[in-house]
């Protein structure tokens, strides 16, 4: 099944429905995969980024985990049907193992955090095989032995689906490591899901959601992290990126 790609900045976006990833995951446990969940901060990011532009070429599935994107879409005549992000699919997919008597591997966040999201997924869907979890400590990335130690507890436990929590693009740099040693297995770098399947944070009201108002929800209660990427970086980028996607459309 060939998927139509909209190019969203230096980023092409698959133009599928959150059930319709679940089933291309479901239908391809065996060959493997990656999911990158692009939101305006990603794509700001690869667009500044070759190696970055490069690396999420590489993605067998890139969704739309940002309004802005689908938006951009829509005015640029490139319709992408919903906005599919990783704070769902961490749900949609571990349930869809679940069914299908298929491994997950939980690695990311604060110490505990990874054990108590695998306790509530595994409560919202028995039968949650969890093939391991890890929080490796911040910085593990810049020691090749630590990195090894990560990676050797991922493959040696051999998961169908490896949940990872790190924060781009240092989540999909560990999936490229992860998929030249365990290529059978699907990755999804899923950021901020981890600590809301775990309860340890809560995602925005549904209604937020739909408004494409997620981000203003996390700035007001994490103002100091995320009040310059958001406002100075993000926002501008944004609205470029729509700017972009009107002058496409009356150019076609």
């Amino acid at each position: 099944m060939t998927v139509r790609r909209v190019p969203i900045g230096t980023v092409n976006v698959d133009a599928l429905t959150e059930a319709e990833v679940v089933h291309r995951v479901r239908d391809t446990w065996q060959d493997g995969g990656w999911i990158l969940t692009a939101n305006v901060d990603i794509v700001r990011a690869i667009g500044r980024d070759r190696d970055l532009v490069q690396l999420a070429s590489t993605a067998t599935l890139t969704v739309a985990d940002g309004m802005p994107l689908v938006w951009a879409g829509r005015i640029a005549g490139d319709t992408i049907p919903e906005r599919v992000t990783g704070c769902s699919l961490i749900y949609t997919l571990t349930d869809a193992a679940a069914r299908d008597g298929k491994s997950v591997f939980i690695l990311g966040g604060a110490p505990g955090v990874p054990q108590r999201a695998a306790t509530a997924l595994q409560a919202r869907s028995p039968g949650l095989d969890i093939a391991g979890v890890a929080a490796p400590p911040v910085g593990f990335d810049s020691s090749e032995e630590s990195l090894r130690q990560v990676i050797d507890s991922v493959v040696l436990a051999r998961p169908n689906l490896v949940l990872i929590g790190m924060g781009f693009p240092k989540q999909e740099l560990l999936i490229r490591r992860l998929r030249a040693e365990l290529p059978n297995a699907w990755y999804i770098g899923c950021g901020a899901a981890i600590p809301m399947a775990s309860g340890d944070s809560r995602r925005a009201p549904v209604t937020m959601q739909r408004l494409g108002l997620e981000w203003l929800h996390r700035l007001v209660h994490e103002p100091r992290r995320l009040a310059r990427r958001y406002l100075r970086d993000d926002l501008p980028f944004a609205i470029t990126l729509l700017a972009g996607a009107a002058v496409r459309r009356v150019l076609k």
